[in-house]
C-alpha cells in the first residue's frame, strides 16, 4: 500500500515525565492532523463498531465509570468523556500492572480538520525504560494511528496479521523505533541510553528473519 511509511512523518512525538502518586511516570505524545471534521474523528474513537475495523475489537460498558476490554490486549475504566474532545481511561495489561492511563484530546481546526493528541502516562519499571524506552508503547500507538487514517479515508489494511510479516510493515516499524528514539534524545536522554532502547524497541517488533 504505497505511502503507508510516509505517514509516519505526519505525527509529533514528545516523551517526558511527571509525578503521579509518588512516583515518576513516563509519557509519550503523539500529536497529528486527521483531513475529517472533529465529530467524525470522536465518533471513529468511541462507537466500538467502528473501533474494531481500524483499532481491536472491543466490549465491556462504554459510558464513564464503565468498563472496556480490548480483545488480546489492555483494559480498563472510562475515567473521563467529554464529547467531542477528551477521553480518558486507564490502560492496564497483565496481572499485576502498575499506573497507566491514555487521554485522547480533540481539537476542531476548521470544518474539516482535527488535530488528534494522545498521551500515554505510565509507571514503567527503570529495566523495562532502560531495555525498550518510549517506543514499547510509542511504536504500537504509531500503528494505532495509521490505522485510524486508513479508517478515516475510507481505507484498511485487509489482513492486518499478513500485513505485520510484510517488509513495509518492518520498515514501518524500523522507522517508528528510531523517531521514537529521535523523540527520547530531544527529552535529554544520554546518547547511549538511547540506543540502547532504539535496538532494544526493534529487536522486539522486527526480530531478524
Amino acid at each position: 500500500m504505497t505511502g503507508i511509511v510516509d505517514r509516519l512523518d505526519e505525527v509529533h512525538r514528545e516523551v517526558g515525565s511527571r509525578s503521579v502518586a509518588d512516583s515518576e511516570a513516563r509519557t509519550v505524545l503523539l500529536r497529528r492532523t486527521f483531513d475529517a471534521a472533529v465529530g467524525e474523528v470522536w465518533d471513529a474513537c468511541t462507537d466500538p463498531e467502528r473501533i474494531g475495523r481500524w483499532f481491536l475489537p472491543v466490549r465491556g460498558e462504554l459510558r464513564p465509570g464503565g468498563h472496556y476490554q480490548l480483545e488480546g490486549n489492555a483494559g480498563g475504566e472510562i475515567l473521563r468523556c467529554d464529547p467531542p474532545s477528551l477521553l480518558r481511561v486507564s490502560w492496564l495489561f497483565g496481572e499485576n500492572p502498575g499506573f497507566s492511563e491514555v487521554e485522547v484530546r480533540f481539537t476542531a481546526d476548521g470544518e474539516d480538520r482535527t488535530v488528534f493528541e494522545l498521551e500515554h502516562v505510565a509507571v514503567v519499571p527503570a529495566e523495562f525504560w532502560a531495555q525498550f524506552g518510549p517506543g514499547a508503547v510509542g511504536v504500537g500507538w504509531d500503528m494505532g494511528l495509521l490505522g485510524l487514517y486508513l479508517h478515516l479515508r475510507g481505507s484498511s489494511i485487509d489482513d492486518p496479521a499478513a500485513w505485520q510479516e510484510s517488509d513495509e510493515a518492518r520498515e514501518f516499524m524500523t522507522r517508528s523505533s528510531a523517531a521514537w528514539g529521535v523523540a527520547h534524545a530531544a527529552s535529554g536522554a544520554a546518547p547511549e541510553a538511547v540506543e540502547a532502547a532504539v535496538r532494544g524497541t526493534t529487536e522486539a517488533y522486527v526480530p531478524a528473519r
